[in-house]
């Protein structure tokens, strides 16, 4: 249960409340956003969350120390902290206006293939993770990265940019990779 894999994880899942902390607005005198220092604390806690979710599962095979617990764990941990994300920017208007349909887009797949990949399992039926949703995982990554950076530098409207420009692009390659998931799950349902 203790192994390092785990540990990683756990602490990713133990982070969002520190980053809803850092990023709730409501919390410095009524401000509609949080202060620039709050948004480099929490780019420096997200950089290190993506990183502990790509350190767990490679630590975890190289050592073969894969565990059901991990198994469990990894995407419950990785739902939670875009879950998070995203609600807290559109919280904080750095996901505003037309720009929140992206944002849903990708909150609402995360959720239907969750559901999908436990009604397979319950068939066992795997879905193995495809090169297109690795990219659509980067894209939001990249995404939800530059938009909290953003909150360091607001006079910077460019990392805003390439934060919204990477959203839609995230976006549709979910729409994309939860069709081809969908098809796949609508084979064994009857």
């Amino acid at each position: 249960m203790l192994s390092l894999p785990n540990i990683l994880t756990l602490s990713r899942i133990l982070a969002v409340p520190i980053l809803l902390i850092l990023l709730w607005p409501g919390m410095y005198q009524n401000l509609h956003q949080p202060p620039p220092l709050n948004y480099a604390l929490a780019f420096v806690l997200y950089c290190l969350m993506g990183i502990t979710d790509y350190f767990d599962g490679y630590v975890a095979r190289s050592r073969g120390a894969v565990s059901r617990l991990g198994i469990f764990l990894d995407p419950i941990a990785d739902k939670i902290m875009i879950a998070a994300v995203i609600l807290l920017l559109v919280f904080t208007r750095d996901v505003d206006g037309i720009h929140v349909v992206a944002a849903l887009v990708i909150l609402l797949r995360e959720i239907i293939v969750s559901g999908l990949r436990e009604f397979l399992a319950t068939l066992s039926v795997s879905m193995p993770v495809t090169k297109l949703a690795k990219w659509k995982t980067t894209f939001q990554l990249v995404s939800f990265g530059a938009l909290i950076f953003a909150g360091i530098f607001p006079q910077e409207l460019w990392i805003k940019t390439v934060g919204l420009a990477t959203l839609w692009a995230a976006a549709v390659l979910t729409l994309i990779t939860g069709w081809d998931y969908l098809r796949v799950g609508l084979k064994h349902m009857d």
